[in-house]
């Protein structure tokens, strides 16, 4: 059981990518899914969040209106679109999967209890 994501790469300012983070041996059933970054230095910060069970969505202010979290359930795939990226994006994306992450009106930003955690994809975004 675990999470691969994809799609990290270099991209400039104003350009998009879209990560993907699939499920090996997981049913997303009552999960919540959330894409998460890290930049050197800094700590993690929840940039949004899926429920599977509601189908609510929730964003982290800085990128609202620019990313896009959604599900294929087909192929058991969570994506991250993420459009007009900006050089304060570049970090190493995340996603994670816990019942307790967000639901039909809650995201617990910040939980540390996550059932399962991907490796990781790397974006960069410069000129």
């Amino acid at each position: 059981v675990q999470l691969v994501e994809s799609g990290g790469g270099l991209v400039q300012p104003g350009g998009s990518l879209r990560l993907s983070c699939t499920g090996v041996g997981v049913n997303w059933g009552e999960l919540a899914i959330g894409w998460f970054r890290q930049a050197p230095g800094e700590e993690r910060e929840d940039v949004a969040c899926l429920s599977a069970r509601h189908g609510t969505t929730y964003y982290e202010d800085s990128v609202r209106g620019r990313f896009t979290i959604s599900m294929d359930n087909a192929k058991n795939t969570v994506y991250l679109q993420m459009n007009n990226l900006k050089p304060a994006d570049t970090a190493v994306y995340y996603c994670g999967a816990d019942a307790h992450l967000c639901g039909e009106n809650y995201w617990r930003p910040n939980y540390k209890y996550l059932e399962l955690y991907g490796q990781g994809t790397l974006v960069t975004v410069s000129s």
